[in-house]
């Protein structure tokens, strides 16, 4: 069958444009993307040699040897290794229970607490930038300068070192830089906002109008696509409200006051999109929406880009929004944003979409998180 043009993809394909990765393990020892490259194998990267490790991310081929070789140059010139490589059969591992522990790549035992685990990614990740290794993913003309937190539980407490939770232990186990979260298939976490008009007519008609941004060309990634009025991701040591306050005021000029008062969260998604260059990256989106209210007046939540991130906003109406959405024309994350909105005011119905829960349950993906670990 031929593929959908992009003007007639449904729903459920604009969810596979974001959320296509497809995880398998066919043999215990060999997880692989299945809509990919069925022949290359993902190594799982924990964060400890321990056997009951947590998994926070999954490697390519092309890390694993570089990996292999970063161990290599710390051995000739007489610094600790970083990484602990089990790789070949000899090393895996059967437990007394039966349970086969296959292909895992860890930190170095010394490489003990955050701190420690930071600053060798930093090291690896910056010698990459400058060494033009990956430069597709982190070179200098992609390098965010802006880190990222990385969590042993990835569905747990967004905590930090600066404001630790009461009595529980940290689950930030170390920070890195945003371009580089890729490359290592680390889970990442962003804010997105949508403002929009909704109002229903005497007859029961929807008037939705949503605030639409269209990204800057100069962005470096997805430069010219539409996207939800604000997103971005959640740097390291910050909530994901506050995060969202910031982004508000640097890319659409919305003051303080007004967002603080206005927005209100209503859920996340989550999903594993494989990138245009084949990495990995697996992330959550928390979903806030404003809602412009009756009779208020509509310049104090008008957008205007500020920082060159957008290249405009538009005012656009809900028939207007689909056809960009069903022809591809929305960055693919902002889609999964657009169709969560449409399922919570009714407009997708389970009587209307034959996909329903096929495109509920693949927002709220867990990204085959069981499958990392055998």
């Amino acid at each position: 069958m031929p593929p959908p043009k992009l003007a007639d993809l449904s729903y459920l394909q604009v969810v596979d444009l974001c959320d296509n990765v497809d995880l398998r393990r066919d043999a215990p020892d060999f997880l692989y993307d299945a809509k990919f490259d069925v022949t290359e194998q993902l190594i799982p990267f924990a964060l400890t040699e321990d056997i009951d490790s947590p998994i926070i991310g999954l490697l390519r081929p092309p890390i694993v040897k570089e990996l292999i070789a970063d161990n290599a140059r710390n051995r000739q010139q007489g610094t600790p290794e970083v990484w602990n490589l089990r790789l070949e059969p000899s090393e895996h591992r059967t437990l007394s229970n039966g349970r086969s522990v296959g292909p895992c790549i860890s930190f170095q035992s010394w490489l003990d607490d955050h701190e420690k685990r930071t600053a060798a990614m930093k090291e690896i990740c910056e010698r990459w930038r400058d060494t033009g290794l990956f430069s597709e993913v982190c070179g200098p003309t992609k390098w965010r300068n802006e880190m990222y937190p990385i969590y042993a539980d990835p569905f747990g407490a967004h905590d930090h070192p600066t404001a630790p939770l009461p009595d529980r232990p940290l689950n930030y186990v170390f920070e890195m830089e945003r371009s580089a979260c890729a490359l290592f298939g680390v889970i990442t976490y962003g804010v997105h906002m949508t403002i929009y008009e909704h109002n229903v007519d005497d007859d029961g008609q929807t008037n939705l109008k949503i605030w639409v941004p269209t990204r800057a060309l100069t962005k470096p990634t997805w430069p010219g696509f539409l996207d939800n009025t604000v997103a971005g991701g959640i740097p390291s040591g910050m909530s994901p409200f506050e995060s969202l306050v910031k982004e508000c005021m640097e890319e659409a000029s919305l003051p303080d006051h007004v967002v603080r008062k206005h927005i209100k969260a209503v859920g996340a998604i989550s999903y594993t999109i494989r990138t245009t260059k084949g990495w990995l990256q697996p992330e959550v989106e928390y979903v806030y929406d404003l809602v412009i209210p009756p009779n208020s007046d509509p310049a104090l939540f008008q957008p205007k880009p500020l920082d060159g991130e957008v290249e405009s906003f538009e005012l656009m109406s809900q028939e207007r929004v689909i056809k960009e959405l069903r022809a591809g024309q929305f960055k693919p994350n902002c889609g999964m944003v657009l169709i969560d909105l449409f399922i919570r005011l009714g407009i997708i119905t389970p009587d209307n979409e034959p996909d329903f829960m096929k495109i509920v349950t693949r927002l709220h993906g867990q990204f085959d998180y069981s499958k990392w670990k055998q």
